[in-house]
């Protein structure tokens, strides 16, 4: 299984990015997928996450209201629409695959697949 992430980069404080990671083929079906970030020397966070169908979400309350997350099964593709990003945003995000049956989950065990990451660095 292969998660491929993109849209990183730097931003000032307030503005917007949107991350994307597609799935190698085959891979998506019927598995809830998600976001973690991690901050420079701090441990690895729940951002969101999202069911097969799209119907159940969960997001990290730290990210309500200003993050969305989505999916678009036919492209085997998941999305992270980031707003008012602040400097605690900074860090490198990863997109993750769940376990089949997982369900939407905030717990990091869960997650079977990870892919390598995309850098956000938020600034002043």
């Amino acid at each position: 299984v292969q998660l491929v992430e993109s849209g990183g980069g730097s931003v000032q404080a307030g503005g917007s990015l949107r991350l994307s990671c597609i799935a190698s083929a085959g891979t998506f079906r019927s598995i809830g997928v998600g976001w973690f970030r991690q901050a420079p020397g701090k441990y690895l966070e729940f951002v969101a996450g999202v069911s097969w169908t799209g119907v159940s979400i969960v997001y990290a309350d730290s990210v309500k209201r200003r993050f969305t997350i989505s999916r678009d099964n036919a492209k085997s593709t998941v999305y992270l629409e980031m707003n008012r990003l602040k400097m605690g945003g900074t860090g490198k995000y990863y997109c993750v695959r769940g376990f089949p049956g997982a369900g939407t989950t905030r717990t990091r065990l869960k997650y079977k697949d990870w892919g390598k990451g995309t850098q956000v660095t938020v600034s002043s």
